[in-house]
């Protein structure tokens, strides 16, 4: 566990961060470093994964718990660390259970009489594990919401043996190498004497029980794979890089623990007009040098309409509008963002013999004192060679 990063680095968060804080922070990584957007790249392949992982072990309160009070090795399966209370040591409490792996750790086994807690730990109900696919999602059906139908292959309670592992008809029995235990003892000495050495249970791993005729569907495991599809409510104004949490949808739990989630990642094509910020929206519409100089009014369309709008006389290149509540749905609540378009002056490039002229007719009457900024620079570089 010495190669592992601290959980709360990997999310860029402090010690105590919030639920919230977490989520967010999640959210914004994941779509750092989504496989979609860092295509070939194994970096943030890896970093994807090992954001993930983070957020596995901080969004559950009780691994959260855990990791808070013994770092990695409280929520390593293999560690032995449970968070329990028995007792104090040296600021830290253990219960006998952990007391039992951390001797077990030097002599192979446990304390005598101190073993009890692995074997309670590996029959406690345990949430199943989370899962996350991605979804292609169009700029319009981000924007507007839609129900689109996720397909994916996970493990399920096998229909044979409804979870059990034994074949139809017949039941686990009791293990006979410990008795139901979950645990075999043995005696071992050691240079600091003799000490009663507590091991899991070979024959049944720990459970207590063996399955003497396993199911042929799943072979005693009690689940199968299977290809599940899933309704999913993509919510209006949902962005690129953002999750859907469904709560359930994940792998199953073991000895009777619930199901894990299910985290929707949604990728967001790119508009062939607008550019979103947030809930604005950006277009950029082509005006020419007359409508500039006059004004007029201009169609500028919109997610679901198109508007009029009147563009004023002398209106500058670049000049920015707003148009009040014609951008995204605001993913919580029912406000809007705005459309803000940009003029951009299109200059023409191929003219006639005929159109030349006018354009020289037309600079000759309109003069150098209609061009406001074009006679303040040209007085200041007077001024300056003065």
């Amino acid at each position: 566990m010495a190669d592992k990063r601290d959980y709360y680095e990997v999310l860029g968060l402090h010690k105590g961060a919030s639920e919230s804080e977490i989520k967010k922070a999640f959210r914004k990584k994941a779509m750092q470093y989504h496989p979609d957007k860092n295509p070939g790249d194994k970096k943030a392949e890896e970093a994807f994964k090992e954001v993930n992982e983070a957020y596995s072990i901080l969004s559950d309160s009780e691994k959260k718990e855990r990791y808070d009070r013994f770092g990695h090795a409280g929520v390593d399966p293999n560690a032995g660390f449970g968070g329990g209370g028995g007792g104090g040591f040296g600021g830290v409490e253990f219960d006998f259970g952990d007391l039992g792996d951390i001797f077990g750790s030097f002599f192979g086994g446990g304390m005598g009489g101190m073993g009890g807690g692995s074997a309670r730990r590996r029959n406690m109900p345990r949430k199943g594990q989370n899962l996350q696919v991605s979804l292609h999602l169009t700029f319009n059906e981000a924007a507007f919401g839609v129900t689109k139908k996720v397909k994916l292959k996970k493990m399920a309670e096998c229909s044979a043996c409804h979870g059990t592992g034994a074949a139809n008809g017949t039941a686990k029995s009791t293990c006979r190498a410990c008795g139901g235990s979950g645990q075999v003892q043995t005696q071992q000495n050691t240079p600091f004497g003799a000490f009663s050495s507590i091991n899991t249970c070979s024959a049944c791993h720990g459970t207590g029980e063996v399955i003497d005729t396993p199911c042929k569907d799943c072979g005693g495991s009690g689940r199968t794979r299977v290809e599940s599809t899933i309704p999913v409510e993509i919510p209006a104004g949902i962005d690129d890089g953002m999750a859907i949490t469904i709560p359930g949808e994940g792998e199953p739990g073991t000895n009777g623990g619930p199901p894990g989630d299910l985290y929707v990642i949604v990728s967001v094509a790119k508009h062939q007009l607008f550019t979103r910020k947030g809930d604005d929206l950006w277009l950029e519409i082509p005006i020419t040098f007359d409508q500039a100089a006059l004004g007029t009014t201009i169609t500028v369309p919109t997610l679901s309409e198109k508007v009029q709008y009147k563009v004023p006389a002398g209106t500058q290149p670049d000049t920015v509008f707003r148009l009040k509540g014609k951008g995204v749905k605001h993913l919580r609540g029912n406000k809007y963002g705005h459309l803000f378009v940009k003029v951009k002056l299109e200059v023409p490039t191929k003219l006639t013999s005929d159109q030349k002229k006018a354009l020289k007719d037309m600079a000759s009457k309109v003069g150098p004192e209609a061009y406001a900024r074009r006679k303040s620079f040209s007085d200041a570089v007077k001024e300056l060679f003065s």
